[in-house]
């Protein structure tokens, strides 16, 4: 175990139960720590597509420009960004 594992576990074994549990609260908000929590798309709500979407979705499958990709880099420049 690093020194900073260590650390970590000597300071949390100081702690008030309250502050074990807040920190643990961070942790868990931090980091995929279980196999629950690894696919959180069951969570999602589904929605109906608006009007936007629906024009988007149109483009993507009509426009074969919208087939046409750049890398990264590529888009950086053509953004000004780089």
């Amino acid at each position: 175990m690093t020194a900073i594992k260590e650390r970590i576990i000597g300071a949390v074994s100081l702690m008030s139960n309250e502050d074990a549990e807040a920190f643990w609260n961070l942790i868990q908000n931090r980091y995929i720590i279980s196999p629950k929590t690894w696919n959180n798309w069951d969570n999602i709500e589904e929605i109906e597509p608006d009007e936007f979407d629906l024009q988007m979705l149109h483009e993507i499958e009509n426009n074969p420009e919208c087939k046409e990709f750049i890398t990264s880099e590529e888009a950086m420049k053509e953004l000004g960004l780089s």
